[in-house]
């Protein structure tokens, strides 16, 4: 793999800080929903932004 700008770093721990915010936030709003569906809805997101997240952690290494 090429060697990444100092840019690229900088966006990469943007994008990293804010798919572990959205994770955050939807692991949270599943924890208040009271309903199945809306609370299913939130926990496939939660995990869906911490699979991105890690995809994208693997640019760091």
């Amino acid at each position: 793999m090429s060697q990444l700008s100092e840019l690229d770093v900088q966006n990469l721990r943007h994008l990293i800080g804010s798919y572990e915010t959205t994770h955050c936030k939807m692991t949270d709003y599943a924890k208040n929903a009271t309903d199945q569906q809306v609370r299913q809805f939130f926990q496939k997101s939660a995990q869906s932004a911490m699979e991105n997240k890690q995809q994208l952690m693997q640019f760091l290494k």
